[in-house]
């Protein structure tokens, strides 16, 4: 009993080791996303060493996603890459101080579009420690130093969002928009005419009996 006692302790230990690095992964949300969309990504990062993560560095796959804005955080400054198109194609954040120590994370947002025809959006990561060293996460599901992986949904019906964050309607709708209002226009004359039709009886009748009165 002592023996399974122990090895049950061991598995315990060593899962929780596992889940502690698993979770020190650099991961990117929304987990999921609509093709066509506008989505904020915001970068998670966590420091899994004994050492200050001073800076980040992530790279888009410009096929997928098209990044176009970035928010400001303080205490960091952030730069650019872009292709020979002028397409952004990644972004560094450098600590402007010591960095990210090793009981902290912290999160960089980031805002795209997603392209209508992405299956899923690959984010490589490079993780810099203050000693020099770098941690890439770029390798496939499932390894030691996974890539985030933002899964891709069909595009919905009623279309996607606008870079205000409004639905735009899909073009059929938009098209029985003016229908809908002309036809609702046109119902509600009916009702209009028996009123007014209404209203001049009862003035009538009010006249002929205020004749026969005088």
């Amino acid at each position: 009993m002592k023996k399974i006692a122990v090895k049950a302790a061991a598995l315990m230990a060593g899962m929780m080791l596992f889940a502690g690095v698993a979770s020190a992964h650099v991961t990117v949300n929304p987990a999921e996303a609509p093709a066509g969309s506008y989505q904020k990504f915001t970068v998670r990062v966590p420091v899994e060493k004994d050492i200050p993560t001073v800076k980040v560095e992530v790279k888009f796959p410009i096929d997928s996603v098209a990044v176009s804005r970035f928010e400001p955080k303080p205490g960091w400054k952030y730069e650019i890459a872009k292709d020979a198109a002028e397409k952004i194609t990644g972004v560094t954040w450098t600590s402007e101080g010591e960095g990210l120590s090793k009981t902290e994370f912290a999160e960089f947002s980031m805002q795209g579009k997603v392209a209508d025809n992405a299956s899923s959006i690959v984010w490589k990561a490079y993780q810099t420690y203050k000693d020099g060293s770098v941690v890439e996460w770029t390798g496939a599901e499932g390894s030691d130093k996974p890539a985030s992986v933002t899964k891709i949904s069909a595009k919905p019906a009623e279309g996607a969002k606008d870079s205000h964050g409004n639905t735009a309607a899909a073009p059929n709708q938009a098209a029985e928009a003016p229908k809908a209002a002309a036809g609702a226009e046109t119902s509600s004359t009916p009702l209009i005419l028996s009123i007014a039709a209404v209203v001049l009886s009862a003035a009538s009748l009010l006249l002929t009996l205020f004749r026969k009165r005088t």
